[in-house]
């Protein structure tokens, strides 16, 4: 009960916050969204996109799922709820930019490199988290990622390159792209040192956008 009352309690403060002390946010929000981003996050607790990024409601849509995946375009009868909500975003929002979100100790890339294929056949988890096979088969080439820390962390970047060329299999992101109507971009949330990482095609690696915050004592 507890949490309970925790969350109406929090509910209580946003109420205040944009009912009361912010009422104009809410007045424009009633007539529709009007988001400039899509941001596709983990469903992780820790890593809460709105939180992480300080949003105020309407200016992200956002997808969550298990590592934060983006499946390839697939045609038939299965529901496909990424998909559906992609679309909506991109054909129905008209979002000017996509950002994937991946973040460091991510519970669904351990699943995958600890061998999704160990789980049952019929397990939701192993067929969702085999969207990012291909980075686990890169990491496991590397010779230099000797250790499971190296492998988890390289499989949490390579996944998220996974999931920007995948985005690139559904047409109407790739013809928006090309016309340089949307951009796509590739970020981490690195949770050991609270930093923030983008991939830079040019350079083909994951830099610094938010260095961490230096924990050194201070004189």
């Amino acid at each position: 009960m507890q949490d309970i009352e925790r969350f109406l309690a929090g509910f209580q403060h946003f109420q205040q916050k944009y009912f009361v002390d912010q009422p104009e946010l809410f007045d424009d929000l009633r007539q529709g969204q009007h988001p400039a981003t899509l941001l596709i996050g983990c469903c992780d607790s820790r890593a809460d996109p709105a939180l992480l990024m300080g949003c105020d409601p309407g200016d992200i849509f956002t997808i969550r799922n298990v590592a934060a995946l983006v499946p390839p375009l697939e045609q038939g009868t299965t529901n496909q709820g990424v998909s559906a909500a992609m679309e909506f975003a991109v054909c129905g929002l008209n979002v000017a930019r996509i950002i994937v979100l991946g973040h460091a100790c991510c519970g669904g890339i351990r699943a995958l490199m600890q061998g999704a294929d160990q789980l049952t056949p019929d397990s939701f988890l192993r067929r969702w988290v085999n969207i990012a096979k291909p980075a686990r088969d890169q990491v496991l080439r590397d010779p230099n990622l000797l250790t499971p820390e190296a492998q988890q962390k390289a499989a949490e970047l390579a996944s998220i390159l996974v999931s920007l060329e995948n985005l690139l299999t559904f047409p109407w992101i790739r013809e928006r792209v090309e016309t340089g109507k949307l951009t796509i971009h590739g970020w981490y949330f690195d949770i050991q040192q609270g930093a923030l990482l983008a991939y830079s095609p040019r350079r083909g690696t994951f830099l610094p956008m938010v260095c961490p915050i230096d924990r050194k004592p201070a004189f």
